[in-house]
C-alpha cells in the first residue's frame, strides 16, 4: 500500500450510530415536512473556556439546541465532530518552517499564524484544483479531550454522529464533504443518510457560525434541502464575518434562510407550543416562557 493510500482510506469519515432511527417517529402532523436537525461541531476545543479554538458564548447555546432536539417532528439528528489527525493541514503549527517531508504541508517560508496565516490546499488526485484556507490552531485532534462533544448538549437524542476532517490533506468544514470537486476527495455519506430518511428540510445550529455551519448549511441546500439556520443557536469565529455571509444570502438570493428562535420555522417544530430555555446564573437550564 502507497503512502497516499494510507493516509486516504477509502471511507475518510466514520459514522456512529448512537441509536436505531425509526423514520416515522415523531408526530408526522404535515406529511411534507419531515425534518433533520444537523448539531455541527458542539466540542471542548471550540468553546469556552478551555478551548483551543473557542468561539465566544459557544458553550451558552447548548439549552436552545437540547430544547430543538426534543422536538418531536425530527426524522434524523446527526451530531458532527472535528476528528483530526495531527499534522492535519489546517493547523499553523504545521506550517512553522521552511521545508517539511511530511505529504500534507508544502515548503512554507516564514513564521504561520493562526486566525492571519492562510495555505493553499490542493486536490491530492488533480493538483491544478485548488483552494485557499485559513490556519488555525491545533484543535479537536482525534482521541483528545479537545475533540469531545461538551457534556452539556444531550447526546441521549442524537441518532447519528459523523466525524470529518480526519484527512490531513485536506480541509473541511461542510459536514457533507470538501470544496474540491475534481475529482471530490471528501465525502461523509450525509447527503445519501438524509435522502434515505427523506428528510425535506434541514435545520443547521452549532459552531461556527461563519464556517462550519456555513458551509454546511449552503451544501444542504445544493443538495436540494429546504435549508435554515437558527441566528441564536450559532455563534460566529467573526462577527464581522458572519453577517457579510447572511448579507450575501440575501443579495445572491441563495436558497439558504437564517431565522429568529420566536419565528414560525422554529415553533413549526413544537405544535403543542415551544418552551424557550436560558442559562441561569450557575450555568444550569432554566425555563423562560412558552411561546
Amino acid at each position: 500500500m502507497g503512502l497516499l493510500e494510507w493516509l486516504m482510506p477509502p471511507s475518510i469519515f466514520n459514522v456512529f450510530q448512537t441509536r436505531l432511527l425509526d423514520n416515522e417517529q415523531g408526530a408526522q402532523l404535515e406529511p411534507d415536512f419531515r425534518p433533520a436537525l444537523l448539531v455541527v461541531d458542539m466540542q471542548e476545543d471550540f468553546c469556552p473556556p478551555n478551548g483551543t479554538l473557542a468561539v465566544t458564548g459557544g458553550r451558552s447555546i447548548t439549552p436552545l439546541i437540547n430544547t430543538l432536539l426534543s422536538s418531536p417532528l425530527f426524522v434524523l439528528r446527526v451530531a458532527t465532530k472535528d476528528w483530526h489527525p495531527p499534522n492535519h493541514i489546517s493547523f499553523a503549527s504545521n506550517h512553522n518552517h521552511t521545508s517539511s517531508s511530511s505529504p500534507c504541508c508544502p515548503e512554507f517560508a516564514g513564521e504561520a499564524i493562526p486566525f492571519l496565516s492562510t495555505t493553499t490546499v490542493h486536490n491530492p488526485h488533480n493538483p491544478s484544483e485548488s483552494y485557499t484556507t485559513r490556519l488555525w490552531p491545533a484543535h479537536c485532534i482525534a482521541g483528545t479531550p479537545g475533540a469531545c462533544l461538551i457534556p452539556e448538549l444531550d447526546v441521549s437524542k442524537i441518532d447519528k454522529i459523523l466525524e470529518k476532517g480526519t484527512n490531513p490533506l485536506v480541509e473541511m468544514y461542510s459536514a457533507f464533504y470538501d470544496p474540491l470537486k475534481n475529482p471530490r476527495v471528501s465525502d461523509s455519506g450525509l447527503a445519501q443518510m438524509l435522502r434515505e430518511a427523506r428528510v425535506t428540510h434541514v435545520y443547521v445550529v452549532g459552531l461556527a457560525a461563519d464556517y462550519c455551519v456555513w458551509s454546511t448549511a449552503m451544501d444542504a441546500h445544493n443538495e436540494g434541502f429546504e435549508t435554515v439556520v437558527v441566528e441564536e443557536a450559532t455563534k460566529p469565529v467573526d462577527e464581522e464575518g458572519w453577517r457579510r455571509c447572511k448579507e450575501a444570502l440575501v443579495a445572491e438570493g441563495k436558497g439558504v434562510k437564517v431565522v429568529r428562535w420566536e419565528g414560525e420555522e422554529v415553533g413549526r417544530l413544537f405544535p403543542g407550543g415551544l418552551v424557550t430555555t436560558g442559562v441561569g446564573a450557575g450555568g444550569e437550564e432554566v425555563e423562560e416562557e412558552k411561546i
